[in-house]
Formats: C-alpha cells, sequence, structure tokens
C-alpha cells in the first residue's frame, strides 16, 4: 500500500508506471497532493507520460506505443479515490473495491488483445471509461472548449451547472419512439402491406418454431451427452465402481475406516468427532455412486433422438442469425413483431392513442428542456464573470461572455436539449466579442483555457453533489504561446487550483515550474545502444539548476543560476 503525504484530505493519483510504452522501458513516479511539475527538454517523452495516463482512463489503444523488441507495453496506476464516486461503478461492473485505494492496469500487446485489471480483477476498458470522470480529467495541449465541437460546449457548460439530463434525454427518447411508431403506421398503402407480408412471414416462422427459453443451451447439453453415450455410460459406470461396486472401492476402505476409529475412540474420546466425519464421507460417497449409477442406466444410445436435436439446433441458429444473437433477443423480437401486427391491423385507432401519446410526450420533452435550459441561462451567466475574473488574473484585458442560441422548434429536439452554446471573447479594449477559436491567439487561448478550467472545477468543487470534485487535473503543456507576465500568472494559478485539488502539469516555462510543490525531470538517456526515457524527482538543489537550464539553454550560468534561485524563492 502506497503512502504520501496528505493534504486536508485531497484525493490523489499516487503512482503511474509504464512499462515498455514507446521510448519509456521501465519509469514509475510516484507522485503527491498539491502541484507537481514534469519539466525536460524537447521530445524527452514528457506527454509520453500523458498519454499512458490517458490509457488507464479509458483511451484508444494502438500496438503502436509498445516499445521495438518488446511483447506488450503495461501502465498501471494507483488512485486515491473518493469512495461514493467510485464503489458504485465496482459493484455495477462485479469488482471489489480496495478501501479508498483503486488499482489500475492496461496491457497493450503487438496482436491487438489487451488486457485490463482494476484492483487485480479482470474488467473491460468501459468500465475504465466509467471510472475516469471520478478519478482525473487531462487537459491536453489546445484541446480546450475552444476547439470542441458544439455537444461539447454544451456539455461543459453542463458540466459546471450540475445540470441532470436524464430528464431530457429520457424524455426525447420517448418522443422519438412514438414518433418512430406513427410513422410506420402511416407509410404509403404499398410501402405498408409489402411491411405486412414480411413481418406476418417472420412473425409466422417464429411462432412455428414454438421457441422455449434457453432451449438451445439445454440441447446442446443433451446432444453432448447423446454423441457420446458410450464414453459417458463408461465414465459414470467407472466412477460408480471405484466408489461403491468394486472390490477395495471408496466406500469400502472408508466403512474399514470409520471402523478403526470408532474402536479408537472408544479409547480415546477425541476421535469421535473424527470418527462421525469419515462415516458421514462414506454415506456422500454412496449416495454419489448410486446416482451415477442411476444416470448411467438412464443413458439411451439413440441416434433418432440424436437426429432430431441437431435438426432442431440447426432451426435455432438460423432463427437466430436472422433475427437475434441469443434466443432470447428471437423471442423478444417475435412479440415485437405482434405488435407491429396488431397495430397495423387496427391501424386507425392505434394512430388515434399513439397522436395523443405523442402531444403528451412533446409535452413532456418541453418541459424537461426548457428547465434544463433556464438552468444553463443561469449558469452561463454566473460562469461568464468567473471566467472574465480568472482571464484577467492571468495578464490579460478581455470580455468574456457565454452566449445560448437555439429556440425550442421541433426541429431543434435532442436528446441533450435545444440550446446552442457559444463561447465569446473580446481579446482587445474596444474590440468586439467574437468566438474564442477564431478570435483568440494561441498564448490567449491557452489561458481561456485555464481559465475556463480552473470556473467550471471551481463550481464542482463547490457542489456536494458531483463525487468527482476531488479528481486529479492534468494540463499538458497548456502554456502554448505565452510567456513573461502571463506565464507568471499561470504559474499563480495553477498553484491556486492545488491548494484544493491535485495538479500534475507539463511545461516547458522557469516561471511557471518555479511554482511546485514537486518537480519532476524527464530525460532521455542511451544505454547499451537504445534510447529510453527516464524520470526522477529533483530535490532544490536539482530545481535550481533545471530553472536555470530553462531560463539560458544547455550551458548554465552563474546569472541563470542566481535568477533561478530568485524565482524559487519568490514562488515556492
Amino acid at each position: 500500500m502506497l503512502s504520501c503525504a496528505r493534504n486536508k484530505g485531497i484525493r490523489v493519483l499516487l503512482e503511474l508506471r509504464v512499462e515498455n510504452y514507446a521510448v519509456i522501458d521501465n519509469v514509475v513516479v510516484e507522485f503527491a497532493p498539491g502541484l507537481n511539475l514534469l519539466t525536460g527538454e524537447t521530445g524527452a517523452g514528457k506527454s509520453i507520460l500523458i498519454d499512458a495516463l490517458t490509457l488507464l482512463l479509458g483511451d484508444k489503444a494502438s500496438a503502436d506505443v509498445i516499445r521495438h523488441g518488446t511483447d506488450k507495453a503495461v501502465v498501471a496506476a494507483v488512485f486515491e479515490a473518493e469512495p461514493g464516486g467510485i464503489a458504485p461503478v465496482l459493484e455495477e461492473n462485479g469488482l471489489d473495491a480496495e478501501g479508498d485505494q483503486i488499482i489500475l492496469r492496461r496491457e497493450i500487446t503487438a496482436n491487438g488483445r489487451g488486457r485490463v485489471f482494476i484492483n487485480n480483477q479482470p474488467a473491460t476498458v468501459s468500465v475504465l471509461k466509467q471510472l475516469a470522470p471520478h478519478l482525473a480529467v487531462i487537459h491536453a495541449q489546445n484541446a480546450a472548449v475552444l476547439g470542441f465541437d458544439p455537444a461539447s460546449r454544451l456539455a461543459l457548460l453542463d458540466s459546471y451547472a450540475g445540470a441532470d439530463l436524464h430528464p431530457t434525454t429520457e424524455a426525447h427518447a420517448k418522443w422519438r419512439e412514438i414518433t418512430a411508431r406513427i410513422a410506420d403506421l402511416e407509410r404509403d398503402e404499398q410501402d405498408r402491406l409489402r411491411l405486412l407480408d414480411l413481418w406476418k412471414f417472420q412473425r409466422e416462422e417464429i411462432d412455428q418454431a414454438d421457441l422455449k427459453p434457453g432451449e438451445d443451451e439445454a440441447l446442446e447439453a443433451e446432444k453432448r451427452v447423446l454423441a457420446n453415450s458410450e464414453r459417458v455410460f463408461s465414465a459414470a459406470m467407472g466412477a460408480f465402481d471405484h466408489l461403491y461396486e468394486a472390490e477395495g472401492s471408496a466406500s469400502e476402505q472408508l466403512k474399514a475406516a470409520a471402523k478403526q476409529l470408532e474402536d479408537l475412540a472408544r479409547l480415546d474420546e477425541k476421535f469421535r468427532e473424527q470418527a462421525a466425519a469419515v462415516e458421514s464421507a462414506r454415506i456422500t460417497i454412496e449416495d454419489i455412486g448410486v446416482s451415477l449409477r442411476d444416470y448411467a442406466e438412464g443413458i439411451q444410445a439413440s441416434p433418432e433422438r440424436l437426429a432430431e436435436i441437431e435438426d432442431r439446433l440447426a432451426l435455432l441458429d438460423r432463427l437466430k442469425r436472422k433475427y437475434g444473437k441469443a434466443l432470447d433477443e428471437v423471442i423478444a423480437y417475435g412479440a415485437d413483431l405482434a405488435r407491429k401486427l396488431n397495430e397495423m391491423e387496427n391501424k386507425d385507432e392505434v394512430l388515434r392513442v399513439l397522436k395523443k401519446d405523442l402531444a403528451k410526450a412533446a409535452e413532456a420533452y418541453l418541459d424537461a428542456a426548457r428547465t434544463l435550459s433556464r438552468k444553463r441561462y443561469d449558469a452561463a451567466k454566473k460562469l461568464e464573470k468567473m471566467v472574465e475574473t480568472e482571464v484577467n488574473d492571468l495578464a490579460m484585458k478581455a470580455r468574456f461572455k457565454i452566449e445560448i442560441g437555439g429556440t425550442d422548434e421541433e426541429s431543434n429536439w435532442t436528446a441533450s436539449g435545444f440550446d446552442q452554446v457559444a463561447y465569446m471573447i473580446s481579446a482587445n479594449p474596444g474590440e468586439p466579442l467574437g468566438p474564442v477559436e477564431q478570435i483568440a491567439s494561441g498564448g490567449e487561448l491557452s489561458r481561456v483555457m485555464l481559465a475556463l478550467k480552473a470556473s467550471v472545477e471551481a463550481g464542482k468543487s463547490r457542489s456536494k453533489k458531483d463525487p468527482a470534485h476531488q479528481r486529479t487535473l492534468v494540463f499538458d503543456e497548456i502554456d502554448t504561446g505565452i510567456g513573461g507576465r502571463a506565464a507568471e500568472a499561470v504559474g499563480k494559478k495553477l498553484k491556486a487550483l492545488s491548494k484544493t485539488k491535485q495538479v500534475l502539469c507539463i511545461t516547458h516555462l522557469p516561471q511557471i515550474a518555479s511554482f511546485a510543490d514537486h518537480h519532476y525531470l524527464i530525460e532521455k538517456k542511451e544505454a547499451s545502444g537504445r534510447t529510453k526515457t527516464t524520470v526522477r524527482p529533483l530535490d532544490l538543489e536539482d530545481r535550481t539548476e533545471e530553472i536555470a537550464r530553462m531560463l539560458s539553454g544547455a550551458k548554465l550560468t552563474e546569472t541563470s543560476l542566481k535568477h533561478a534561485e530568485q524565482m524559487l524563492k519568490a514562488n515556492g
């Protein structure tokens, strides 16, 4: 069990282990609460560590990441997680919890057959994706809301608002279902007749089969016995002889042993219990033997029955190929056909009822979607103020606004409501607002992203309903395009975030690196003719040299070392 310093109960990524991944041979990094910064030369492999972590959060894997000359790559991590968040996910997927820690492990093999383990139990990538929101969120370089699709922009606002989309999603699904049923009934006459003929044929085919749930499995078991009747009979009778019938059988031996123990118990009472246990075992053995004999006597080698079973299984397989992967799905398909046919035969009456239901479903959807929309409008007003404040704390003089558009017309209805969200900014005084992704420069983009994420995470931290508010935040090179005063402001913002959350950040800037609570150096080295990446934590002296290197380049100078010392003293 790993341990690290605690910081006001903050949940953290304790350890990340990477083996045979890209240029990484074997790296183990122990992280801690607060601001964890990773630095190193360009190309040393800093982002590779983050890419490896994404695999443990359910990202898609590729055999291309396996280190040349090895069979598989392995990524593992230990998180200290909020039990209330992960426990339901583990329970739902039949996995055991390990207190307040969770161990994730993923193997990527060259043949594409990767494996996932959670708390050393086999699992799936799907479960990793379910756990991810409770463990960590990764903000990759330039992958902010600014470049997201409209759905993701909406999701960010909903995340801040703590919006529950389920009522809207369910109401939309119900409305869509009824709409589809009405469309089926209102097809033109020619299409309707064709469909009726097809459905009647399919229904009759399924009805004539007289399917019973689970019968294919029962028939397969019976087929195995009949196809191997001589072998089954021989095995059953052989076991019967060894247990009960033959000379020196288990029953006979146990009977003799029981008699000896009875004699022994008369001399020493402590053997009374053992004598009773052996006698009980003898009775059990004899019962099993009798059952085996009765089973063997009931076996009949019947070629006719075997042929009948094979014909039936062939019919069931044909129906499964046409109507469902499993027999239960075929039965359900038949029931659905019966409903459709009944609706077609009673078209006018069914349509009348369905149109009433459709009106109710539409009303229910609008009620849920409008409630959701109002929550978004309220949240947008609060969030835009927070983001504008955060942005201007990052050495910008900007106006920021969240615009919500869209109408409640039916053509705009989706499972997530009818709203559309745009993030607008004016990066310079006197300039009009425009979409962030079109207006902001690379450096401004990075700072707006950080401001948005900081604001949303702050909102989630205040929400007791959000089980993921303590998750680890990972920033991969969010300092793109900035420097000087802006870099220092970003460093201060990351430091402030790390007071309530564990923050991991890859940076090229010494101004940001100087704020680290824990500083790790990523280096690329050559050994035995192979290149490999290593990671090591830095002490104060090492940190001074690394920040000096970031300031002046490969050659350290007295000036850069003194500057580094001053930065660490000011920002540490």
